[in-house]
């Protein structure tokens, strides 16, 4: 009798809670009378940005990583990380779903930690958004300098592909990027396939094929953080479902997006580790025969590009959607709302610039960045998705004691994230202590 009425005092509580909380409402609101509508993507054309942000230069280190722990559990651990982001992708998009005001992880955030948490993770997308918008500009200019035969300085070719990509940051819409994010998936396809059959072409003699490698676990988490890391965009999918037509078909793209990464993640990684064997370099495009390296650098270039510009967008659209928040200038062609976007755009751009080529450790810096936020945007936050929405939204407690089996899966979620996050950190730091160490640190702005 006593847990009975236990039971209706816990439901009357959460009633009230409901009824406490204020109607939520989309962060563009009706956009009939705006003059810049946000809402116009289809879920296709969300899947291609979301392909061109995370299907890029992160997937040219597989190979080596497969090199370093084995093919199978290199193998094993591409296919299981593809199936885990989209089991985070759901409990991502269920949470965006039940919140239509959530326009990026900051806002998500302000929901389930309070002001302190909309902060930390509305810094943590801009600074993981602006490195990696540098890394693409580093392989930008990997693959000029490539192309060009080192012909130019380092610094010069960054210059230009960065400005390159602050023009193609700019469009205030992602719907008037999105056909630029059918191209990039067109072309690091291309990239990938002209990479395997570069490597099919000129195999190297004599290479070595491990099933299996015996490894210190710096040695492999070293490696899988390439594998880890490579599905790492779910930083971006609030802002991109915020520009849906129906952001309840998002499920769909999310669907298209892993399935498609973790096929050509596995394929590529399996053809050129067995044709190039352990001596794979990362980027594995540096170990093809010069002309075919060329070629498939050639096309890898637009995605890099594209990719970078789409970082820069995302940080850039994350402040301006906070400044300008239920403003006529986030909707209306205003001077002072587009001087704010382009000068946002341009900050990202430039900071990004700056960092690529000033910082010799970027590189590792970058590693730890993607160790700080990316495991727990693309992991482990999606733990407390589900957490916060089933205690507040479906019966407090109870539900979360009738739910056992997926409060379960949710909390060794935040429990991978929050390994992935402590374990990557270290092994970065280690990294740049052994770069110091060996002398393999470069000097700043250096051709």
């Amino acid at each position: 009798m006593s847990s009975l009425a236990e039971k209706k005092s816990a439901d009357s509580e959460v009633i009230i809670e409901k009824q406490a909380q204020p109607e939520e409402h989309d962060v563009f609101g009706n956009e009939d009378e705006h003059d810049i509508r946000y809402k116009t993507m289809s879920w296709q054309f969300v899947c291609f940005l979301m392909i061109a942000e995370i299907v890029s230069n992160g997937m040219l280190s597989l190979p080596n990583a497969m090199a370093v722990v084995g093919i199978v559990p290199s193998l094993i651990l591409t296919i299981f990380l593809g199936m885990f982001g989209l089991f985070t992708a759901k409990l991502l998009i269920d949470f965006k779903l039940n919140h239509p005001d959530v326009h990026n992880m900051g806002d998500a955030g302000m929901i389930i930690f309070g002001p302190v948490g909309r902060e930390v993770l509305s810094l943590g997308t801009i600074i993981f958004a602006v490195f990696g918008s540098g890394s693409e500009f580093l392989s930008g200019q990997q693959a000029l300098s490539m192309l060009s035969s080192n012909g130019l300085c380092a610094v010069v070719i960054t210059t230009i592909f960065a400005c390159v990509a602050f023009f193609v940051s700019l469009p205030r819409t992602l719907g008037h990027l999105s056909w630029l994010g059918f191209i990039s998936t067109a072309l690091i396809s291309l990239c990938a396939l002209l990479g395997m059959i570069g490597a099919g072409v000129s195999p190297t003699p004599g290479r070595k094929i491990d099933v299996t490698v015996s490894s210190s676990f710096y040695e492999a988490f070293l490696a899988i953080t390439s594998p880890v890391f490579a599905y790492a965009g779910h930083f971006m999918f609030f802002i991109l479902i915020s520009e849906m037509k129906r952001p309840q078909d998002a499920m769909k793209a999310a669907w298209f997006l892993q399935v498609f990464a973790t096929l050509l993640y596995a394929v590529f990684s399996v053809v050129v580790y067995v044709y190039l064997g352990n001596t794979v370099a990362s980027p594995a495009l540096l170990s093809l025969s010069p002309v075919w390296s060329k070629i498939a650098f050639a096309f890898g270039l637009g995605n890099f590009l594209i990719s970078g510009a789409l970082y820069s967008h995302t940080a850039a659209k994350l402040v301006f959607v906070r400044i300008f928040r239920r403003s006529r200038h986030l909707y209306t062609h205003t001077v002072l709302g587009w001087s704010v976007w382009i000068a946002l755009c341009f900050a990202a751009s430039v900071l990004a610039f700056v960092l690529a080529v000033s910082v010799p450790i970027f590189s590792y810096l970058a590693g730890i960045t993607a160790s700080l936020f990316a495991s727990w945007y693309t992991y482990g936050v999606a733990g407390f998705f589900w957490l916060h929405d089933t205690y507040h939204l479906e019966g407090g407690r109870g539900a979360l004691r009738r739910k056992w089996f997926g409060t379960t899966l949710a909390v060794l979620t935040v429990a991978a994230g929050a390994f992935i996050c402590v374990a990557g950190t270290y092994v970065s730091v280690k990294l740049i202590a052994e770069a110091y160490s060996s002398g393999e640190v470069g000097r700043p702005f250096s051709c």
